[in-house]
């Protein structure tokens, strides 16, 4: 659990945005930042952000809910929403685990992802879904 970046304390419910501020949020982050990481796949390697997670019930869009635009792709799980103004990613809908959010940990207010140190990577490229048992 990751409780302050740089100056900023993680708040229990923190803001944040996208870049140009038309899609506001709040994340429920009583225990902070949990394991942020970064993910190989195809789309999360072109995007490059550090992204952690919530339940669905812990992210609530406040304003501009009209400027999300969803990218889905392959097996059409995962929901990917970016700001259809600025483009920036701001959350996703888990395909590994679809009761939980991704959530794009640069958006929140007062952080540089920079400060976080060395993020490991989680598993995309062959995801954990595509295994047989």
């Amino acid at each position: 659990m990751i409780k302050r970046v740089g100056d900023t304390a993680i708040q229990p419910i923190h803001r944040a945005s996208c870049h140009c501020g038309a899609v506001g949020y709040e994340l429920e982050l009583p225990q902070g930042i949990v394991e942020p990481s970064r993910c190989d796949c195809s789309l999360c390697r072109r995007r490059g952000a550090v992204a952690a997670s919530v339940p669905l019930s812990g992210l609530r869009i406040v304003r501009g809910e009209e400027h999300l635009k969803r990218y889905q792709f392959n097996t059409m799980t995962a929901e990917h929403y970016f700001c259809g103004n600025c483009g920036i990613y701001t959350h996703h809908r888990r395909r590994s685990n679809p009761d939980e959010y991704g959530f794009n940990v640069a958006c929140l207010e007062g952080v540089n992802p920079f400060e976080l140190g060395e993020t490991p990577v989680s598993e995309g490229i062959n995801h954990p879904a595509d295994r047989e048992e």
